[in-house]
């Protein structure tokens, strides 16, 4: 098969929802190929510790570049203790100079509980408006739904679930099996 003529990976909404104190990200489970759903029970969002700081990483793209880059943010991370945005420039700088990382297919949501992050393979460190990230496939219906809700009485949590369920229900490479974490602010 050419590769002009792989179909690709799709998959991956990643919500992070910063509301009340604390900051959520929620990410569903789907990972496709092409039409084909490979697996529904994907993990996407995990809790790292470098250097006892807590920070809360999603991830939308190819599992094994987003997983690199997760081990250089947090070689980065380990470097400058409790400075989450000076660790995500480091990172940005890298990916965007290095002749390796260039290559690599991922974007990543990153919070310490008072930062929340968008970082890009372009360079882009992002602190987004209104408290909300969203990427992956159906990011942009989960930002959108998210958005409606902020100024509801619901919670962060809530506001991140019900999102993702919106782009599940929108977004054909998106699914409602959610893995969630919490971090406070």
């Amino acid at each position: 098969m050419a590769e002009s003529d792989f179909p690709g990976w799709h998959g991956t909404t990643i919500i992070g929802v910063r509301k009340g104190g604390e900051v959520v990200v929620a990410g569903d489970g789907q990972v496709s190929l092409g039409q084909t759903v490979i697996k529904g029970t994907a993990r996407k969002v995990r809790k790292l510790s470098p250097g006892g700081h807590d920070v809360v990483c999603g991830f939308a793209g190819s599992t094994a570049d987003a997983f690199t880059l997760l081990e250089r943010l947090e070689k980065k991370l380990e470097a400058t203790p409790g400075q989450l945005a000076r660790a995500a420039v480091e990172l940005a700088k890298d990916w965007r100079t290095d002749k390796y990382l260039q290559k690599l297919e991922a974007m990543l949501i990153v919070t310490d509980g008072k930062e929340l992050l968008v970082i890009t393979g372009a360079g882009d460190v992002l602190e987004p408006e209104h408290g909300i990230a969203a990427i992956g496939s159906g990011g942009n219906f989960a930002l959108a739904a998210a958005r409606g809700m902020i100024d509801s009485d619901l919670g962060a949590e809530e506001v991140a679930r019900k999102a993702m369920a919106i782009a599940a229900d929108i977004c054909v490479y998106t699914n409602g099996n959610l893995t969630v974490e919490t971090i406070k602010a």
